[in-house]
């Protein structure tokens, strides 16, 4: 295995560890701004685990996904920021 081989499993594995942990803050977050933090952090991990993947298997269409993720993430971030600064959620 070469040098390359051994950082893309370390570093799919490390991508893997942030995941779980930011799925255990989404649903045992104090508060609803740590869980949209811990929502915002999960879609970065999402498009790196993707960008790993695409780079491990050697497959374009997977940067491709990776791009639509990261954009939809945004898009859902920037929503629900707004939703939260009206001060309508009750927690």
């Amino acid at each position: 295995m070469s040098i390359l081989g051994i950082a893309l499993n370390i570093a799919l594995a490390a991508i893997t560890v942030s995941l779980l942990l930011c799925g255990w803050r989404l649903l045992f977050g104090p508060e609803t701004t740590d869980r949209l933090l811990a929502l915002d952090t999960l879609y970065l991990n999402t498009v790196a685990l993707i960008v790993v993947l695409g780079m491990r298997w050697n497959t374009p269409l997977l940067f491709e996904a990776a791009l639509l993720v990261a954009m939809l993430g945004f898009a859902s971030t920037v929503a629900l920021a707004r939703y939260l600064s009206r001060g309508d959620v009750v927690e």
